[in-house]
């Protein structure tokens, strides 16, 4: 049966650095993540596979086993995990509320002419959808 974003807790900041790399490389032994990490910060090699260990429990990631190898590889989509954060957000800081929310990201950081132009197509797509 496949994780639904209700079933798993929300990761940490530490668990979603790990889930960066996963779904940048893909499939991936703990060294192999614990050197991307360590491009950023040092990070040693057992508390990646600590980390990995507790993910696992939590059904954040699955090990898959090559020879003397643990491969490592997230439960769900970059994209389904980020829904699953922004609704929890959304739900805690702004009632509920999806324009609050969008309108303090856009007033955070304000987007560029790209990124503007896909919120316009994405509003349109929604906009026809509903019709």
């Amino acid at each position: 049966m496949p994780a639904t974003l209700k079933q798993l807790p929300r990761p940490t900041d530490a668990e979603l650095a790990i889930l960066g790399v996963l779904w940048r490389l893909g499939p991936s032994t703990v060294r192999t993540v614990m050197e991307q990490l360590s491009q950023v910060q040092p990070t040693g090699y057992t508390t990646v596979l600590k980390l990995l260990q507790i993910m696992t429990e939590k059904g954040l990631v699955r090990r898959t086993e090559a020879g003397r190898q643990h491969i490592y590889e997230p439960t769900l989509r970059e994209q389904d995990t980020q829904r699953q954060l922004l609704r929890d957000l959304m739900d805690r800081a702004f009632e509920g509320s999806a324009q609050k929310l969008v309108l303090q990201a856009l007033s955070a950081k304000p987007a560029d002419a790209g990124e503007l132009a896909e919120i316009r197509r994405l509003l349109k797509q929604l906009e026809e959808e509903a019709q």
